[in-house]
């Protein structure tokens, strides 16, 4: 890395962006008192006694005179949850007001809700910064919220992950392994580990049900797409790298949890009442283990690993149809040909 006397407007600010902050939404009102709101992540603390925060607007916004003639104005940190009402505030040309709930705050400046913190401020100072104007403000009240917030970096919207002071390891081996070792690093053995770790809190009720995790997964299945052929099925769950056979199905239908429909050339199968609040009551119990997880690694980390995993999972599809769509179905093979009986 080498100083530079001159450099590129663009690379510099490429350099900056790398320095990972939060999104906020800055509000005021208008000469009219008509509300007006940006989107920044330049906002940041100056002082706690007395208690200062700073943000910075650009000469040639069409906001600057609404922001620099009224001296209150609210600073919104944005939650994850956030990101569409980012992009709102971020344009031009829309009421970005238009059917939003907001509270009345300090001045009758707006409040928008669901954010992980706010100021509410009063300019203390303005400063010219190049081609921007810096406003110090004095924070007059605040609040905050649990919700994990938004983060930008390069560009990008991002998540913000804790990571802990002495890191996390599963093992208290003293010694380190051999690169060509097994080891716990490895990302097969976390995403394997973490999944049956996870199921067993299932399996009591599957065996109560005298399920398996296999036929959870087909139940699973037809809960949201119902009136498949043993094919489509197989096509759903190729991910598990296990076949759903006829046994397996015909098992279901003893049980009570499916039928097989004959409809044209293919047999079809679809679940029952019963085979449905089964389903449902297994659905019910994951998510109630998802809460369990959440609360331990905490809002915003359940929700970074949630898009780290699909990630994973788009990286390293083979092609499987997606599940939550019709229009992905798997097309049949074969159409004339009969599932044997």
């Amino acid at each position: 890395m080498t100083a530079q006397a001159s450099f590129n407007p663009k690379a510099f600010r490429d350099a900056l962006s790398t320095f990972t902050t939060g999104v906020t939404i800055i509000t005021t009102r208008n000469s009219d008192g008509e509300p007006v709101g940006i989107t920044a992540n330049s906002f940041n603390s100056v002082s706690l006694n007395p208690p200062l925060v700073l943000w910075s607007l650009a000469k040639s916004a069409f906001s600057l005179e609404a922001f620099s003639s009224n001296k209150h104005w609210n600073v919104h940190v944005l939650s994850t949850e956030q990101e569409t009402l980012s992009g709102r505030f971020a344009s031009r040309g829309e009421d970005k007001f238009a059917g939003i709930d907001l509270d009345r705050g300090i001045n009758d400046i707006p409040l928008l809700h669901n954010c992980t913190a706010r100021f509410q401020c009063r300019t203390a100072f303005m400063y010219e910064g190049g081609d921007h104007v810096i406003f110090v403000g004095e924070v007059l009240g605040f609040d905050k919220s649990e919700l994990p917030p938004l983060a930008f970096q390069s560009g990008q919207y991002a998540l913000a992950a804790r990571k802990p002071r002495e890191g996390v390891r599963l093992s208290n081996a003293q010694e380190h392994p051999p690169e060509c070792s097994y080891t716990e690093d490895l990302l097969g053995y976390l995403a394997g580990r973490a999944h049956y770790q996870l199921v067993a809190y299932l399996r009591t009720l599957l065996q109560n049900h005298r399920l398996d995790e296999h036929a959870f997964f087909v139940l699973s299945v037809l809960s949201i797409q119902d009136k498949l052929t043993l094919e489509q099925i197989n096509h759903y769950v190729a991910y598990t790298g296990r076949e759903v056979n006829l046994a397996l199905m015909l098992f279901l239908e003893k049980q009570g949890y499916v039928v097989m429909e004959r409809k044209g050339n293919r047999d079809r199968y679809v679940l029952t009442a019963e085979g449905r609040e089964v389903s449902l009551e297994h659905v019910a119990l994951a998510k109630a283990v998802e809460q369990q997880v959440t609360e331990k690694l905490g809002a915003g980390d359940s929700q970074a690993l949630k898009i780290l995993l699909k990630r994973l999972i788009q990286a390293t599809d083979p092609g499987i149809p997606d599940l939550w769509t019709t229009e992905d179905s798997p097309i049949l093979t074969n159409p004339t040909s009969e599932v044997p009986s």
